[in-house]
Formats: structure tokens, sequence, C-alpha cells
């Protein structure tokens, strides 16, 4: 019977002759194994939607597979009822991957994020089976409220991420992209008070919320003529009174401003607000503007991981689309900017054959499972998987 050193060693051996071809088609196997599984929970997500930091089932459902895996789940991670962490392995490379499961309001999983969430289980479930021989640590963050809360940024500022040498997570979009290049961008509640009164019998009594909008989105609207061409500016009013008898005395909306840089942004958004304070101003209203969120950031990208992901997509049979308006989802703005200003990150989109539909429309949501769906979230899933496996081997093609 073999001692226990010579055991070792032979283990040590065997790690170190480990090229990342079979390790990879380990990885590659492991999540073939899960695929029932991780399409069974895509689609439970997405029959379930939460919106952000309401996704107390769908961070309850998310870690159960990496539970039953050997995972060490943290639920109510840093005190956020909706995030979680999950760890396996103890090797010197950390890599971590970001499951998103929030919903949009009215829309459901129209931005796939029932995908992000199983894709990123299923390439943990990938290099967990390699985590010994790779020498890795896998962390899956469960990120709450990316549609326009700021999970990951909230994360962040409590400890998340420290220390990981690469986050990662894939996006479905209508046709695959590989580079992020995200806006920055800031949201904002705007809450206007008035005074009410009856519209007919009394209306110099009032002092109307809703105009002050109105004039808000004139003076936007002319404003767009000055701004930069890369800049957005957009939103929502979401209550505007309640009777048409009844000169409203309150109004609120929500609104987003986008540009390059987080710098460009700074400038940018003082100039968006002034309108706002127009719209107070010419009504005599009282004007409230609340931050949703701290701002996204830009994305930065490194660039040695996109390069080992592209190859990995690309061997896997996938196709990156050239430049053009199918390609742009990779512009729309994500907390995993943020990420990637802290750690070394991608943020890949896979298509998933929508097309014409896009992002943020309920036929995108129709396409979020079914056959395409199941195609992407297990060629996401294992692209991932060897992107990390790349990580964590040099430029000798060996496991060390």
């Amino acid at each position: 019977m073999a001692a226990p050193e010579e055991t070792a060693r032979k283990k040590r051996a065997q790690k170190e002759t480990a090229p990342a071809s079979t390790l990879k088609e380990t990885a590659r196997r492991a999540v073939e194994r899960h695929a029932e599984e991780l399409t069974g929970l895509s689609e439970r997500l997405h029959a379930d939607p939460e919106t952000a930091w309401e996704e107390h089932r769908a961070a309850a459902t998310v870690p159960e597979l990496l539970d039953r895996a050997g995972f060490e789940i943290t639920p109510s991670y840093l005190r956020l009822d909706t995030a979680f962490l999950a760890r396996f392995g103890s090797g010197p490379t950390r890599i971590a991957l970001c499951a998103e499961y929030d919903a949009l309001p009215g829309l459901g999983h129209a931005c796939g994020h029932n995908l992000i969430a199983a894709s990123a289980v299923g390439a943990a479930l990938g290099l967990a089976a390699v985590a010994d021989d790779a020498g890795l640590t896998v962390e899956v963050y469960g990120t709450p409220a990316e549609e326009g809360g700021g999970g990951k940024i909230e994360m962040l500022e409590r400890g998340a991420f420290t220390g990981v040498d690469l986050a990662m997570m894939v996006h479905p979009a209508p046709v695959d992209v590989a580079e992020a290049r995200p806006f920055a961008v800031s949201h904002s509640r705007i809450s206007y008070t008035g005074r009410s009164a009856h519209a007919a019998a009394y209306p110099e009594a009032g002092v109307n919320a809703a105009d002050a909008f109105t004039v808000a989105q004139v003076a936007l609207g002319l404003l767009r003529q000055q701004l930069p061409a890369s800049t957005r500016v957009h939103g929502v009013v979401t209550h505007a009174g309640d009777a048409p008898n009844a000169i409203p005395e309150r109004a609120t909306g929500r609104w987003y401003v986008r540009a390059e840089t987080l710098a460009e942004l700074a400038e940018l958004e003082p100039r968006v607000m002034r309108a706002f304070e127009a719209g107070a101003l010419a009504t005599g209203c009282e004007l409230e503007i609340e931050p949703e969120s701290k701002p996204y950031a830009e994305f930065r990208t490194d660039e040695t991981a996109l390069g080992h992901y592209r190859a990995n997509a690309l061997a896997l049979g996938r196709e990156f689309a050239p430049p053009g308006q199918a390609a742009r989802m990779n512009r729309a703005s994500t907390d995993m900017g943020n990420v990637s200003q802290v750690v070394p990150a991608i943020h890949p989109y896979i298509g998933i054959g929508s097309l014409p539909a896009t992002n943020h429309q309920p036929e995108f949501a129709a396409f979020c499972v079914g056959g395409e769906a199941r195609r992407a979230l297990l060629d996401g899933a294992i692209a991932l998987a060897w992107t990390g496996v790349d990580r964590s081997v040099p430029r000798g093609g060996v496991a060390t």
C-alpha cells in the first residue's frame, strides 16, 4: 500500500502535467451532465419573475443545484436578503461567476436574466469538476437588482469580489457579441409636489404637478440637440394624478442619464437636472430628486480573458455578429461595469436567435426559453468554464 507521502506526490505530478484540453473536456462533461437541471432552473425562473430587491424565491432556488454539488452556500450574503455566495475548492486562482435573476417590471424576463443565472451555475459546476487539478476556487455571486437597483455596487461596497482573479458572466442578446461596451448611467427618481384643486370650479387654487413633468420633458427634448451623440436621456412618468377633475398635486417618474464614462456622466447630469428644475420653477411645484442607486460605471474589459472567451465560443460553433444594429446590446448599461473597475472581468453576450425581437420586448422574453435559449445556456456555461480553465493554466498549457 502506498504511503500518504507517495500518494500526495503522484497527485502533484498529475496536476503538473494535466493539459488544458483534458481539463476543458472534463468541465464540458460536467456541464452537460447537468443540462436538464440547468434548463429546468432557467425555466422556473422565467415562469416566476421577481423584480429588483424582491427576488426571494430566485435567491433560494438558484443555489440549490450548487448546494447538492458540494458548494458552501452563504444565503443573505453581506446582509442583503436576496444575494448569496456559493463557494467550492481552495485553489489559489479565484474565479467568480455572477448570477443575475431579477426581472423587469411588467415585462418579466425580457432581458434573459433567467439564462444568466443558469449559465453561471452551469459554468461553476464545470469548473468545480476540475477545481483541484486546475488550482481553482470557484465562487458564484448571486447578484440582485441589476435592473436599476445597483445590487453589485452594494455588494462591492460591503466587500464582495475582493481578491478575485477573474469575474465573468454571459448575457443573452439577439446575436453573439464578445466585448461589452456599456454606458455609464445614473438612475433618478423624480417627484413633483403641487396642490390639488377642483379642475373646473377652482383651477386657480391648484398647482399642477403633472404640468411640471410636461415642462421638464419639453426642456429635455430641446436639450438633446446640444448633447453629445453618445449620450442617452430617457425615463417614464410613473404617476401623474388620479382623477381628471382634480388637479394633480403629486407626480413621480424615473429617469436615466447615460454617457460614455462616469467622468462624462458627472458633467452631463447637472444639465439634465436643470430641465427638471425648470418644470418646478414654471409651475411652482416643489421638486425632489433621489438617486435610486449609485451610478453604474463603464466597463473595463480584461483583454486576455476576452480573447480566451472568444476562442472558446468559436470552438463551440458560436459566430460573432459584425458591428451593427443587431449587435448593439453590448452598449446596455450594467452594474457589472463597477465590478470590472475593481477586478479583471468580462461580460460577453450570447445570441438566442430572437431577431427581430430585441431585449426589453415581450417577444424577447418568449425567446428566453426553448431550443435556442437552451443551446445558448449550455454554450455560455461551457465557454465561461473553459475561460476559467484558461485563466488557471499558464502559457505552457498545463495546470499547475
